[in-house]
Order: structure tokens, then C-alpha cells, then sequence
């Protein structure tokens, strides 16, 4: 485990503050020097303004706005946590018997005590957010605690991920170099923010329905939330660009070896089985998808007072870089080289955790060619850290106010990242209370004996409460599918239809739950409400899930 140490940072100036932490902007109006450019007699008259992407809190109400306020997404989860813990006293324990992979045998639930009195259940609550931060997983009961033996459990990797990231684009925008490079970018995409928005959600769903890109998204929100303000958009115009784009992916996956591949190898059928219906799904979702944030997108743009996401201090001053007519100042040789080394860093990320050899061959258990990384969180929250030095070394940052500035962008990035944690520690409950089990049991008998045109349907949706209490993809396929597969046989229906309803319902799910870390953590990096996160996205989430009905219904006719 990889510790911060942190500088003493308290009883600095305000002038030092605002230049440790980055927040200035690069660019005022088109033709003006930003603020990392201006001497610290300058700086300091001037109030010193968030970042667009800083972590922590959601959008101000707008004046004059008076009444219920939504709870932030970390005392959404706490309520959550909470629910859980207490439902988890009236829904029985079991456990079904395990092969030597930890995959369930159908038909030998039973009923078993989870040894857990009302003590034990209150020190489970208490230690929730522990465990979902370096929880153990027993490799023998099964059972999840700080000190067990076994494989972690818990989020300790995304944690460190998002507080890596956080320092990084923290040092990268004191420097200026990414203001100014957005700035000139908003202006000569100005009248093409459309081409803007459908490139990214493109380029994002193509990546999740290959290989599963969901909580890498996380650190790509200090670029596209300034980005998107600056063209005139809002957060949630960022927002849904990145989590619809990636999460549609996902839910059309036609390659992932975390999903598609996990679940096609326990269902004991090849990767490509069912792959040219998940491919006209992956089409036409994602096309729908894209219109959707588009036609929001376009609306918010011409009327500003119709956002969902609202506008916090700062942000519709973004917008003016591309209304001026002018040209932004140009790129320096550092502001360049600093930029080349943020494309390069975010281009390896990319390629170091894509498993290429199942991706190119279609085999879910292709051995690795020689050049795979195979990367993780551990690996790139490494690489982060060891980017933002590089970063602070191209600049001549100077040590002091290097570690200022990082020591502050690990602070930012703290909010989302505990928002992950506790997350994860919803599912620990559910795990140690032996209630995942009951629930998986349930579904089993709900598809038994369903008639062929129905039973992809019923598999959908008796998946979506599995979804909610099991956000991992590759979790939730090694659970259902070694007992829902083989009820496809007697349905007289395709064991690869069960994959595809089966990954729909996880990914439809993941679109919107509060319990995976790419929802929460995503609305917290870009401060906007889970509560209008909903608003924004219900719609297109009855749309989606008409538009699953139908093709799965369409592959049980066709099989």
C-alpha cells in the first residue's frame, strides 16, 4: 500500500494557497493572460475561484431557490448502507455448495445461519466503510474483514486511483498549460461541439464494449468538464458524455472479457457465441444514446436556464472563451510539452489495462502476448503519481510549491474517492450477512419452467436486483451463470441469449444505482446532484430498457 506524506500545508498565504492548489485559469477573456501568468501582486486582488473539476460538493442552488435540498452522494450511500444493514436482518441466510472455481452448483441451496448476532451485525456496520476500503476476503468462509487471510476485497485500489488522479491534474493545471489548451480548443470547435460530444461517447462506448471501460472514465473528468463548459454546455452535458457513453458500452458488450468473457466461459460456451446480437444492440443503443446527450446538449446550449446540473461560480465564465471573437493567446513550449505528456500518460492508461490478446483473438482464456501489461488501479494510480512528478519536474515547479500543489490536489479528490469506499462496503454487508446467496436463490426459482419466448426476459429481470447488490460485472456473472445457463437448456432457448440478458441487466443497472463507484464517484467529480443525475437520465433509461426487451425477445425467436 502506497502512502501520502503529507506536507504541513496551514498557515500559508492566500497568494500561496492559490498557486499551490492550482486554481486559477489559464485564460480570462480571449487575449488575456490567465492568472498562472500574472505576478503575485496581481494574483492576489482577485478572489480566488474553484476549479472547474474540484471535487466535493454539488452544484449551489440557484438564488432565490428555497426548499429540500438533495443529500450529497455521501450521505446517499450512508442511507443506503443503512437500508442494507437493516434488510439484511430479515432476509435469510444461505450459501449454495462451490466447485473447485467458487462458481455454485444449481440445486444445492440451502439454508445456513450467518452466525452473526445483533453485536456481531453492529460491528459489521461499523466496519463497513474499512472493509470496503482494504477488506479481506477469507479464501475459506468467504467472509470479508481487515484482517483476513485471502484476496482484498475491498476499493483500496480505485481509491488510491482517484486520489493519484486528483494530484495530477491538480499540478497539470497550475501550470497553466491545460487552461490555454482548452481555451484554444473551445474556439475552433466553438460552432462543433456536437462533433465534439459524439466523438467521445464513441470513442468511450467502443472501449466498454471491448473491454469493459467503466471506472478508468474516472479520470478523464478534469479534462471534459472544463472542456464542455467553455463550449457552452453544462456539467450535465459532461457528465452524461462520459457515464452514458462508457456505461452503454458496457451494457452492449460484445468482447469484454471482464463481462462477456466471464460470463460466456460459465456459462461453458465460447466468447462469440451470441456476438452478432450484441453488436446490433451495441449500434443502435449507443446511437440513441448519443442523439440523447445531444438534443440535451443543444437545449441547454441555446437556453442556459433550462440545465439540469445548474451552474456553479465560475462556470458560465468558461463559455466566454468561445464567444469572443478573438484569437486565445498561443501555446508556449512548455504549455506543449506539458500537454504531449497528458495525451501520452492518458493513451498508455488506456493500452496498459486493454487485455488485447482475449480482445483480438475473441478467446476469453487467450494466454497474454508478451507486450500485454495487463495493468490495474495499483499500477495506474502509480503511474499518476509518477506522472504528476515528471509533470512538476518539465516546469520547473520547484519542490515547495510541487508538493503544496499535489499535497492539494489529493485533498480535492478526497470526497469521490470515499464515495467509492463506501460503496463497496454496501456490498460487504451483503456478503457477510450470507444474504447474496438468498437472493440468487430466488432468481432461480423465478426462471424455472418460464415458456422459451420469456425466459430471456425474466432472465433480464430478475438479473436487476442481483445488479443492485452485486455492481462487479465479472462478480455477478460467476454468481448467475453456472445456475441460470443450464435453465436455458430447458427453456429450449440459446445459453449465449442468457449472456447477452444478463449483461444488459448489469449494465442497465450500473447505469443509475448508488452502490457502483462510477455513478458516484462520477457526479462527484463533476459536483453535480445524484438527484438530477436521475432526472437527466430516467428517460433514457425507459427508452434503453424497451429497446433491450425488444432484442432480446428478438434472439429468443431467432434461437
Amino acid at each position: 500500500m502506497l502512502r501520502f506524506a503529507s506536507t504541513p500545508v496551514r498557515g500559508r498565504s492566500s497568494q500561496e494557497r492559490g498557486a499551490g492548489r492550482g486554481r486559477s485559469r489559464g485564460t480570462g477573456r480571449a487575449g488575456q493572460p490567465g492568472a498562472a501568468g500574472r505576478p503575485a501582486r496581481l494574483r492576489a486582488r482577485r478572489p480566488r475561484r474553484r476549479h472547474p473539476v474540484s471535487a466535493g460538493a454539488a452544484p449551489e442552488p440557484e438564488a432565490g431557490r428555497r426548499g429540500f435540498t438533495f443529500p450529497s452522494a455521501l450521505t446517499v450511500l450512508a442511507l443506503v448502507t443503512l437500508l442494507v444493514w437493516v434488510i439484511a436482518f430479515f432476509v435469510p441466510s444461505g450459501s449454495y455448495e462451490r466447485d473447485a472455481d467458487g462458481a455454485p452448483r444449481q440445486g444445492t441451496y440451502r439454508r445456513e445461519p450467518s452466525g452473526l448476532g445483533f453485536t456481531d451485525r453492529l460491528n459489521e456496520l461499523f466496519l463497513s466503510p474499512v472493509n470496503g476500503l482494504y477488506g479481506v476476503q477469507d479464501t475459506r468462509t468467504g467472509r470479508v474483514a481487515p484482517d483476513a487471510t485471502g484476496e482484498l476485497y475491498g476499493a483500496a485500489g480505485v481509491f488510491l486511483f482517484v486520489l493519484a488522479i486528483g494530484a495530477f491534474l491538480t499540478v497539470v493545471f497550475a501550470t497553466g498549460a491545460l487552461d490555454r489548451g482548452i481555451g484554444r480548443l473551445a474556439h475552433r470547435l466553438r460552432d462543433r461541439g456536437a462533433l465534439l460530444i459524439t466523438g467521445v461517447m464513441l470513442i468511450f462506448s467502443l472501449l466498454g464494449t471491448v473491454e469493459g471501460f467503466a471506472e478508468e472514465t474516472l479520470g478523464f473528468y478534469g479534462l471534459i468538464v472544463p472542456l464542455m463548459l467553455a463550449l457552452g454546455y453544462d456539467r450535465m452535458v459532461a457528465t452524461g458524455s462520459i457515464i452514458l457513453g462508457a456505461g452503454t458500452g458496457v451494457l452492449c458488450s460484445t468482447v469484454n472479457p471482464f463481462a462477456t468473457g466471464v460470463a460466456s466461459s460459465a456459462a461453458d460456451i465460447s466468447l462469440g457465441d451470441g456476438i452478432a446480437l450484441r453488436a446490433a444492440m451495441w449500434l443502435v443503443l449507443t446511437a440513441v444514446t448519443i442523439g440523447y446527450v445531444l438534443r440535451y446538449a443543444r437545449r441547454v446550449r441555446a437556453r442556459p436556464e433550462r440545465s439540469l446540473s445548474g451552474y456553479l461560480p465560475g462556470d458560465r465564465e468558461q463559455a466566454a472563451v468561445r464567444d469572443d471573437a478573438g484569437e486565445p493567446p498561443p501555446l508556449t513550449g512548455m504549455h506543449k510539452a506539458v500537454l504531449v505528456t497528458v495525451v501520452l500518460v492518458f493513451a498508455f492508461m488506456i493500452f496498459s489495462v486493454i487485455p488485447w490478446a482475449g480482445a483480438l483473438t475473441g478467446e476469453s482464456d487467450a494466454a497474454p502476448y508478451g507486450w500485454e501489461l495487463g495493468w490495474s488501479f495499483p499500477q495506474l494510480a502509480a503511474l499518476f503519481l509518477c506522472a504528476s512528478i515528471l509533470v512538476g519536474l518539465l516546469t520547473r515547479m520547484g519542490e515547495q510549491r510541487f508538493t503544496q500543489t499535489f499535497v492539494g490536489g489529493v485533498g480535492d479528490f478526497v470526497s469521490p474517492a470515499l464515495v467509492i469506499v463506501l460503496a463497496r462496503g454496501v456490498t460487504t454487508l451483503m456478503n457477510n450477512a450470507k444474504v447474496t446467496d438468498t437472493v440468487l436463490h430466488s432468481i432461480e426459482g423465478a426462471v424455472t419452467g418460464a415458456p422459451s419466448t420469456l425466459f430471456g426476459l425474466m432472465v433480464f429481470v430478475v438479473n436487476l436486483p442481483l445488479a443492485f447488490l452485486i455492481p462487479s460485472t465479472s462478480g455477478h456473472a460467476t454468481l448467475a451463470m453456472p445456475i441460470l445457463a443450464p435453465l436455458a437448456d430447458f427453456a429450449g432457448v440459446s445459453r449465449a441469449l442468457v449472456v447477452t440478458a444478463w449483461q444488459a441487466a448489469s449494465g442497465w443497472m450500473n447505469l443509475w444505482v448508488p452502490t457502483t463507484a462510477v455513478i458516484m464517484g462520477g457526479i462527484s467529480l463533476a459536483r453535480v446532484g445524484y438527484d438530477r443525475y436521475l432526472r437527466f437520465a430516467a428517460p433514457l433509461l425507459g427508452l434503453l430498457a424497451l429497446l433491450i426487451a425488444g432484442f432480446i425477445a428478438l434472439g429468443a425467436v431467432l434461437t
